[in-house]
């Protein structure tokens, strides 16, 4: 948890290779260190986190949309045939290949091929493995969670506890809970849910009594192993209820102004009651962004950026600021700055209600009403231009502070707010009010972290260079020591540096954004921090007048929350590879904001695809669950705010409404059922299943009765229309746009239909439903592989609207085809080769295809070539380049393209899946799978947090031959375990896991193992 209103050290980039530990990967600037998720409003570090990898589900719906076909292989081995399963269902096809596992029993303890020590028996279709018994009891659960955030002080609806077992048996499960929780102010128990018979460790569901709104409960959970051991109760932890519309009882108030780029300053002042304080909240929400300060320290800092009735608000833990009998002077400045990408146009709007509570049982309430005065925050000054040069962009606006305006100790006690400009502030109504109907709690929270430069020059001019280092999302921090009244300087972030060592600001370096900043001096020492944020390297300050040293220099910077300690690390025998995972895994990062954002310095704005990608890269990467949660919400809103015929925005939320692009759309089934694999969370999965059927519908009024295959599905415009292939345009690399079927939009609708049959099966819908959507994807499937190939096997791009076959064979089309399970496995190898020696011909938006393509072919030697070509495009010759973000498009420097892009970070998972060979096989990660590359890599180490807990992974090809594969599986969790063989009876495992084996054919070994470290030998 963050200090109130501190900073914390930068745990941001590193340098150098390799992997660090729990903080989080330091390999080649990766991300380490830092504080995770806080209620407050201080700054953290960008630490990142990381979970659950891969997915394969029932009716053969795969990881990151691949949909795996019967007897398909992920697990790299080259072999084709049955399926691998350990205690997850893989119904449909399984991306393990090689035998199938089938009834039989292997002893625990030390196996061999063909042979059987003492100890449990492990069943193989099953993967329930019976261990000896250690007659150890569990400890004490650890990381207890609502809904995966740590003590969180808005919780609405029903909460939903998580925990990971910790018992020092190995091959251990949990066989029940229970949970209790009380309420913190006098101890009283809420709850008892009793023991309960149960593996559940994530989303359990609250089912007692209705909580109180704005109120602080603990809880505690105990487990129980396999033998009936019970765990000593766990440290207890914290939870608040949220806010309903109906708790507010607080006006929200505005200044009345019609300015476009409005900064506004709050004001009240009271005095707090004498009685010691036991707790406070402040409660803030406003449009469309905000600065909470008490008594002139900055606590909290919030957006708001959605329609009104789907409005957010922050609770914040302000009691170490509230002082008894003493005054409290609560100062906001909120932002509201009209329509753009990602940014509803709203209306300007400010609601607060703190709540002060004192051991002797009364309670200060303040809430924003005709008591509040405000002004116009006068340091910013009108008629700034907007950054965007492209008018359909964000329409951010330059900030142009002018320090000389700015009114001292507004924010203080006894501050006289009476006189002009001080006005009453216009009261709208009590909440709910006009168009602000609805808020809700803001779940991920928006954190900071101080970064430094490496270095700062000055130039022959006078003006002073500083260089971050890494592209950071952030705002400059300059502190002067010797001001002079009325001087302006220019202060200019950027990505490159011109041949004279200045900022560049040239439109194809800069986004076609102006970057820059004004600032007016006032007299002696002062701060220059700008209220919002670029995404930036260098920054330039013009001829400051005073030599300015690093430390005066610094950057604040800002991304969502994520809890630092679940970092993924990688580290491999190739630097490169390691480097580039460093690169994805920082680029995910910082492309969490209040929202997913498409770049942090254009449009800041939340495309549907954008979106899909980052979320991928952020669960598995970053152990992100809150953002993906909110992010489907909304574009769930988009849909019932829009789009009657089931499509949803490709953007959300705009400025201008609607705008979709349809392929965006054919992502959601398979978003929704990642992260219910990932996380188990059923909840979400059921809220929207209504909105995933309606995409599936919208998808199939557009299949052509007489190809069978989906033809111009309606929607977008301009080089969007009937589907957005690749982008930017020149990412297509000659994919025919002429063609009224298209290859990828097909395969997508496979995928979407495949989805929705495993999100059928998840919910326990009807047969029926789940037999529609699998028909239809079987329907379309057989129709692609019957019209959309050559006669050489290969996919061609689509067909006209006369039905004839496009001559044009993209690198897409086929990945696309291997990746999501359309083309038969027996193919793969094939097609494998003909888009490895494509080289690159996938932008960004959709390399990741490429790379899980060739690992599903069992080419993960072409998939590291890939990864680490310094000449040939892709995320080594952008490194080469001295990227340190992901990029829009390949060459994206000197085109205007963004040079911070997060959609390219999806490679994190195909860097985990493929090569350090980890896939999450069941919701919540129950199961899953564990299967070395046969190629490529000659070793690899990782830890991947699942939502069961870490999974360690440590792989080594000796040069004599063979395979070493240590392992560490967290409790309450069954694995299957495939390595790569090149002669039969050469494998055994041993350890605390009671490895199983379970079946061989002649390129790989099958065994279930369970919690515990266990190792496994491949001889040569």
């Amino acid at each position: 948890m963050i200090d109130t209103g501190g900073f914390s050290s930068p745990g941001g980039a590193s340098s150098g290779g390799g992997a660090g530990g729990a903080g989080g990967s330091a390999a080649t600037g990766g991300i380490s260190g830092g504080a995770g998720a806080g209620n407050s409003g201080g700054f953290s570090s960008p630490g990142g986190a990381s979970s659950s990898g891969g997915v394969i589900v029932s009716g053969g719906s795969s990881a990151r949309g691949g949909s795996s076909a019967s007897g398909g292989s992920r697990a790299g081995s080259g072999g084709v045939g049955g399926s691998a399963a350990s205690g997850g269902s893989i119904s449909g096809g399984s991306r393990a290949s090689g035998g199938t596992l089938v009834g039989g029993s292997a002893a625990g303890g030390v196996t061999s091929r063909g042979g059987t020590s003492t100890g449990g028996i492990s069943t193989g279709t099953g993967g329930s493995t019976v261990p000896s018994s250690g007659g150890n009891a569990p400890l004490a659960p650890t990381d207890l969670n609502i809904a995966e955030r740590a003590a969180p002080l808005n919780v609405e609806g029903t909460p939903a506890f998580g925990w990971v077992p910790n018992d020092p048996d190995g091959n251990e499960i949990q066989s029940a809970y229970q949970i209790q929780v009380t309420r913190a102010s006098d101890g009283v128990l809420i709850w008892d849910s009793g023991r309960t018979a149960s593996s559940s460790e994530s989303f359990v569901p609250y089912s007692g009594p209705a909580l109180t709104a704005g109120t602080s409960y603990t809880w505690t959970v105990r487990t129980w192993d396999r033998g009936g051991l019970a765990s000593p109760w766990a440290a207890p932890a914290s939870f608040d209820t949220g806010l309903s519309d109906a708790d507010w009882k607080a006006s929200w108030i505005r200044r009345t102004t019609t300015e476009a780029d409005d900064y506004t300053l709050a004001r009240r002042e009271v005095t707090i009651g004498a009685s010691p304080v036991t707790r406070a909240r402040a409660y803030v929400s406003a449009y469309h962004q905000y600065e909470l300060r008490l008594n002139g320290t900055v606590v909290d800092r919030g957006p708001a950026f959605s329609y009104p009735g789907e409005g957010y608000y922050q609770a914040t833990d302000i009691t170490s600021q509230v002082k008894a009998g003493s005054p409290l002077a609560i100062g906001i400045i909120y932002h509201w700055y009209g329509a753009g990408k990602g940014r509803p146009a709203a209306v300007p709007g400010l609601l607060g209600r703190f709540v002060v509570q004192h051991a002797d049982g009364t309670q200060d309430v303040i809430l924003t009403d005709g008591n509040w005065h405000v002004r116009r925050a006068s340091q910013w000054q009108t008629g700034a231009p907007t950054r965007s040069l492209l008018l359909d962009l964000s329409q951010e606006y330059v900030e142009q502070i002018d320090s000389t305006q700015a009114p001292t100790g507004w924010d203080q006690p006894g501050y006289v707010d009476t006189a002009s400009p001080w006005t009453v502030a216009q009261v709208v109504g009590v909440h709910p009010a006009s168009v602000f109907t609805h808020l809700t709690g803001q779940e991920p929270r928006v954190v900071r972290s101080v970064a430094t430069p490496v270095s700062v020059k000055t130039l022959s001019d006078g003006a002073v260079v500083a260089d971050f280092g890494t592209v950071i999302p952030a705002r400059p921090d300059v502190q002067f020591q010797s001001g002079k009244s009325g001087r302006t300087l220019n202060i200019l972030t950027g990505y490159e540096l011109t041949s004279d060592g200045h900022v560049s600001a040239a439109v194809n370096s800069t986004q076609e954004t102006t970057m820059s900043f004004t600032y007016t001096e006032s007299d002696g020492a002062q701060e220059f921090l700008p209220f919002t944020y670029l995404g930036w390297r260098y920054l330039q300050i013009s001829a400051p007048g005073e030599t300015l040293s690093t430390s005066q220099i610094s950057a604040i910077v800002e991304h969502s929350d994520s809890p630092p300690q679940y970092a993924a690390t990688f580290t491999s025998s190739d630097a490169t590879v390691n480097a580039v995972f460093a690169l994805v895994q920082r680029s995910a990062l910082y492309s969490m904001q209040q929202q997913f954002v498409d770049t942090p310095t254009r449009e800041k704005g939340q495309f549907l695809g954008d979106a899909v990608n980052d979320s991928y890269a952020t669960m598995l990467g970053l152990g992100e669950r809150s953002l993906t949660r909110k992010a489907v919400r909304e574009f769930i809103a988009s849909q019932v705010h829009y789009w009657t015929d089931g499509r949803l925005n490709a953007v959300y939320p705009n400025g201008d409404g609607q705008r979709d692009i349809p392929d965006y759309t054919e992502r959601f089934p398979n978003w929704l059922l990642r992260y219910y694999q990932t996380t188990g969370d059923s909840a979400l999965l059921a809220d929207a299943h209504d909105t995933a059927q309606n995409v599936a519908e919208y998808i199939w009024k557009y299949v052509n009765a007489t190809t069978g295959l989906v033809t111009n599905l309606a929607g977008g415009s301009g080089q969007y229309q009937y589907g957005i292939v690749d982008w930017p345009a020149g990412e297509r690399f000659s994919y025919d746009m002429t063609t009224a079927v298209r290859t990828t939009v097909n395969i997508l609708a496979v995928d979407a239909m495949r989805s929705m049959a495993a999100i059928a099966t998840a919910l326990g819908r009807p047969a029926t439903e789940t037999s529609l959507y699998k028909g239809r994807a079987d329907q379309l499937t057989t129709a692609i592989n019957a019209k959309l190939l050559r006669s050489d096997g290969i996919y061609i791009d689509g067909l006209t609207s006369a039905g004839k076959q496009s001559t044009h064979a993209s690198q897409i089309a086929n990945s696309y085809a291997v990746a999501f399970g359309v083309a038969p496995p027996s193919s793969w190898s094939q097609i494998g080769t003909y888009v490895a020696g494509l080289g690159m011909q996938q932008g960004p938006m959709t390399a990741h295809c490429l790379l899980q393509a060739l690992g599903d072919a069992g080419m993960t030697d072409q998939m590291i070539t890939r990864l680490t070509d310094k000449t040939g495009l892709g995320w080594a010759n952008i490194l080469s380049q001295g990227a340190t973000f992901t990029w829009e498009s390949w060459t994206a420097p000197g085109e205007g393209n963004s040079e911070s892009h997060g959609w390219g970070s999806e490679a994190i998972v195909d860097i985990v899946e493929s090569l350090l060979g980890l896939q999450v096989t069941a919701p919540g990660a129950s199961a899953i799978l564990i299967a070395p590359p046969a190629v490529g890599l000659t070793y690899a180490n990782g830890t991947v947090r699942t939502e069961r807990g870490a999974v360690q992974i440590d792989w080594k090809r000796p040069a004599g031959g063979g395979v070493t594969l240590n392992v560490t599986v967290p409790d309450n969790v069954s694995a299957t375990v495939v390595l790569p063989i090149s002669k039969p009876g050469s494998t055994s495992g041993s350890g605390a896991g009671q490895p199983a084996f379970v079946s061989e054919s002649t390129v790989q070994a099958t065994y279930t193992v369970g919690s515990g470290q266990s190792s496994f030998v491949v001889g040569g």
